[in-house]
Order: C-alpha cells, then structure tokens, then sequence
C-alpha cells in the first residue's frame, strides 16, 4: 500500500515522526469512543494524554497496541503505515504499553508473566537475571520467584513497568503508571523514563496527576469526549489551566471543617498476624484508633503489610484474635464481612475488577455485593429500587456508563472507582475503611471523592484511608500512620507532618527520623520512641 503524503511529511533532514495517527475513530454500542483522532508523537518525546475520565484514552492506547481495532483511520510507525492486528505485532514494531488494569496472570511467577513477553529464545533463568538487573538499576523492588497472586496492586504495577521496560521499546506507552507508587518510587520512574527519551524512545504518558505531566512531559495532546480539543506545552502550563483544557473549569477547593472527634469507632489493639502466604508480610503488635469525625491516613511503600491489614480489617481473613479488632467497643476479630458490615463497616478495596466489582454482572446488579436495600422478604429482589439506587449513584458520582445495567467491565477504570466508592459512600456507614480512594480517577472526580470522604467524616463517620499518595492523605487526614516492615508508626498529626518525615519514616526508622525532626511535638517524639 502507498503511504500518504501526510503520514511522512516532517521538516527537511529530519525524522519521521515515531507515531503519527490520523482519523482514528471507534464506536461502542451507544458510545463513541474516539473520533477523527489525529496525535504525532516525535522520537525521543515524552507526549502526555491528557483527559477526564471517559475521554477515550485508553481506547486510543489500546488501539496503538493492537488490542482493539479502530472502525477507521490509520496508523504510522517511523513514517510507515502498518496496521496493527494484535499485540504480539505491535511488539514486533517496537511498541510496549503498561496497562491501567494489569494483564498479568495470578498463577504464574514474576519471571513467568515477564518472559511470556519476551523473545523465547532467553531461558526463564536468563530472565529472571535480567528482571533482578532492571529492577536495581531503576530502583523498582520485585523478587522473581513470587506468584502475581501474593502481590499488592502497587508490586503489580512494578511488574508492567518492569516487562516494558526489558522489551527495549521504541514506543513505550504509559496508561497510569504511578497511581499506587510512592513519591520515592515516582521519582525513580521518572529519572528511568527521562533515560529512555534521551535514547530515542518515545513515551505515551496518560496521567491525571498535572504536576507530573508538567515535570516530565515536552508536549500534551488534550481529549474531551473522545475528540482532540488541544495541543500544549505542559511545561509552560498551570495546573489550573491544564484543569481548564480537560474538564473546563478548574477543580473546585476542598471544604475543609474543624475536627469534632466522637468516641472510638475502630480501634486495633496488638494485632499479630502471621502471614498467610509464602510472600506476605507478618503483621507485628498493630495498634490504632479511629474515631468518629475524623479522617485517618495509613502512608507506606506497597508491599509492606497493607494488604494483610485491610484483609485483617475488611473480615476477609479472620485468624486475628477476637479482641484484636473491634467496631465501637465490640470484638469482630473473628466476625465474617457480612457481620461486620451490619456493626456499620464499609470497605473499598484497591482492586476494582474482581474484589470490589463483579466484571461481567450490571452496575445494579454489583450494588448486592455490599449494599441490601432492594433485596425483600424471602430474598427476593425489588428490580425498580436496584434501578434507582444504581441510577442515583451514577448520576450523583456523574459517572459515565451505559445506565444501570452497564457491565461493570465496560467502564473505564476512573468511572467504575467512581462507582464503588459512591455505592460504600451512599450506605452511610459508621466506618468506612477505602484502599486508594483515587486511584485512576481524573482531577475532577479526585477531588469529588475527597470532598465526599470529608462530608462523611463531618457527619459522624470514621474514615481510614490507605494510600500511597502523600498529596492526598495530606489534603484529607486529620492523623496519619506509616507503615513499614509489617508495623505501624506512632499516630502523627497533619500539622506536624512532612513528605520527608513521612518518607523517612517508610523505612521504618520513626525512632531516628523523630530524634532529627525538630518540629516534632514531644508526644509524638516519645510515642516513636
């Protein structure tokens, strides 16, 4: 086939552009999700897309990957047309994606899901020398040997990045790649990708954090309702502007409101867990509070006991000792889910698909996971009261989907995160306990999420939140705990809390970093101690 004209003119002696799309369009039942989409990326260019949740990004990635095929338009790679059928030839073409939604298989081993990406010709024990190789000299901590099963969200996360990275690619696109690091973490990726763009290749970076499209990207292409409806210079960009160019207006500030605590709602008393699995984490003589009124953040690097916690915490696992954990003063160490959220427990896991939602069932029929407003005498259900119950979240949540009976699947990742936390959030609970609050959602819905999270402590609510983004514990906590090596820290007010403190304190070194941090109260110099 004869290339257009278009797909290689660039200016006289240089390159041709490593990507160039033009008319790219793709249509889902009552959906347009991409139309005439036209995006030129440079070799070397680190090139953001930008988007509010629902825009049509990752339909756009996945088309450039080969996983979904676009009803029209075309695809240039190095001033070639190609049409890329599937993955495995988009690999060919020197092109690697990490996904949102991880596509890893749980059976398997790091090095197993790493070398299923590879040329066949390395053995898995050469593999498995390389990832220890890649993951020292771009700081991202992995053990090959471990099933994806045992890992935390944000381990997984490392793995993508990790195979990308070991294909050496020309085109490396990013679909959220720092949702669940660590500022530490981010930092590292973004020395390792900053690399890589000096090298030739180029990066596809979506992202809804705007300070970091501001510090790592040189172009930014904006979608709004699957159309492209500007092009930029993050770099010469505000956060407020580039708010204005994806959602129209900026974000609105949180409301934030005097702390009134009531009595204690969750309290965990020397909790000792032993891990469950070969790769867990032993959790060690645990203590915490969490009273009504107020918002309490759990900090910590993934990996370090987190996911052991919230499974002790959610009745998920319940080998803890009875009084380990209690709901306003009674034991539920032992007390299944179900019991626990009758005491007025709520939780929010940080898998979506598969814990927090079922993939295949309806948005309506997903809300009988946690909530039992439509279900009658007898067990049976009141059909019109899902409906509207679904109906009301998606609309107050303004969640973009296909209505009630949407498929949980179908959402992108931002609007089915929108929808969880709606459904725990609209059961007025007495304790709501929420693993990554924001992961994946756009500025917009982040801060209405936030927002929503303070309104519920205002009204009474305990809220523990874990996440692996400081900025946001920051914004919303009124204390927060580190966690690191299987223990927590002492309780550490905001006013007193610092990004570096807070960093130190994930080694899990609060007794040192206390002794050499000078605005630290006494109490809290003695608790570490």
């Amino acid at each position: 086939m004869t290339v257009p004209p278009s797909l290689t003119e660039s200016p006289v002696g240089a390159p041709p552009p490593r990507l160039l799309l033009s008319g790219i369009t793709k249509s889902y039942p009552g959906v347009v999700a991409n139309s005439d989409i036209a995006l030129s990326v440079r070799p070397g260019e680190i090139h953001a897309v930008l988007g509010e949740n629902g825009a049509g990004k990752s339909t756009l990635m996945k088309i450039i990957y080969g996983s979904v095929k676009p009803d029209a338009g075309t695809v240039a790679v190095d001033g070639q047309q190609v049409a890329v059928r599937n993955p495995h030839e988009a690999r060919a073409l020197g092109i690697s994606m990490v996904f949102q939604h991880f596509s890893l298989f749980d059976t398997l081993t790091v090095a197993e899901n790493v070398w299923l990406g590879l040329d066949k010709h390395l053995s898995l024990a050469e593999v498995s020398q390389r990832i220890m190789q890649t993951t020292q000299a771009y700081g991202l901590s992995l053990e090959p040997t471990r099933p994806v099963h045992t890992l935390s969200v944000g381990e997984r996360q490392r793995v993508e990045i990790v195979r990308a990275l070991m294909t050496h690619p020309k085109l490396l696109i990013l679909d959220e790649p720092t949702s669940v690091l660590t500022p530490q973490a981010v930092e590292s990726l973004f020395i390792t990708l900053r690399q890589l763009a000096a090298q030739g290749c180029s990066i596809l970076y979506i992202s809804h954090k705007l300070h970091e499209i501001r510090a790592l990207c040189t172009a930014c292409t904006v979608l709004r309702g699957g159309k492209v409806t500007g092009e930029c210079d993050p770099r010469q960009e505000s956060n407020a502007s580039l708010s204005r160019l994806m959602i129209g207006a900026e974000p609105p500030t949180l409301e934030h409101r005097a702390v009134q605590v009531g009595e204690v709602v969750l309290e965990v008393h020397r909790l000792e867990l032993a891990k469950a699995e070969q790769f867990g984490v032993d959790l060690h003589q645990l203590a915490l509070q969490v009273r009504a009124g107020e918002v309490v953040g759990i900090a910590g690097v993934s990996g370090n006991g987190q996911k052991e916690l919230l499974y002790a915490l959610s009745g998920e696992d319940t080998r803890a000792d009875a009084a380990a954990i209690s709901v306003k003063g009674r034991p539920v160490g032992k007390l299944s889910p179900g019991r626990r959220r009758a005491l007025g427990l709520h939780f929010v896991p940080e898998e979506r698909l598969g814990r927090g939602a079922v993939p295949a069932l309806s948005l309506a029929r997903n809300l009988l996971l946690t909530r039992k407003e439509a279900v009658g005498a007898a067990g049976w259900l009141k059909g019109s009261t899902l409906q509207a119950q679904a109906q009301q979240i998606i609309a107050r949540y303004k969640v973009k989907a296909g209505g009630p009976q949407a498929t949980a699947k179908s959402l992108s990742g931002g609007n089915l995160q929108k929808f969880i936390m709606g459904r725990e959030i609209d059961a007025r609970p007495r304790l709501l306990i929420v693993s990554q609050p924001t992961w994946g959602v756009d500025v917009g819905a982040a801060t209405q999420i936030r927002g929503e999270l303070l309104k519920l402590a205002a009204a009474g609510c305990a809220v523990l939140v874990v996440s692996e983004e400081l900025e946001e514990l920051f914004e919303i906590c009124d204390r927060l705990y580190v966690m690191a090596k299987g223990q927590l820290s002492p309780s550490l007010p905001r006013a007193e809390a610092t990004t570096e403190l807070v960093g130190q304190w994930m080694s899990g070194l609060w007794t040192l970093a206390a002794d050499k941090a000078p605005n630290l109260s006494q109490e809290v110099r003695h608790a570490a101690a």
